[in-house]
């Protein structure tokens, strides 16, 4: 039944975004340079790690195809892929820096977007 485990996965991709959304995931990394700068894979990582504790989920398979900029205001779009290819945006957003501390907040998309055929 194809269409139950399509909805199994958007239930499980739904989840995830109601968990971000609801208890206001957000996240801090201290990096060791001088220019504030966080690395697109130890970004995803992170993003990963904190959405799969908010939401009490394994860690999702998560992207980010850029640097994040310890500038306060900066986004970044990351993507959640899913088992069966579908995908949930997540949006990062840099809050405050502290030194060479970046602290962000995550907030999945209320809406994911089916696997390409």
């Amino acid at each position: 039944m194809p269409m139950a485990r399509s909805t199994a996965v958007t239930w499980s991709l739904s989840a995830v975004a109601a968990g971000a959304l609801l208890v206001g995931c957000s996240g801090s990394v201290s990096i060791g340079n001088t220019e504030p700068k966080l690395s697109s894979d130890k970004l995803a990582t992170t993003v990963s790690e904190k959405l799969a504790a908010t939401t009490n989920q394994p860690k999702p398979d998560i992207t980010c195809p850029e640097d994040l900029v310890g500038k306060v205001g900066t986004t970044t779009r990351c993507t959640l892929t899913a088992d069966d290819g579908s995908t949930l945006g997540v949006t990062v957003t840099v809050t405050s820096v502290e030194d060479e501390r970046i602290n962000f907040d995550i907030k999945a998309d209320d809406t994911a977007s089916p696997a390409a055929n």
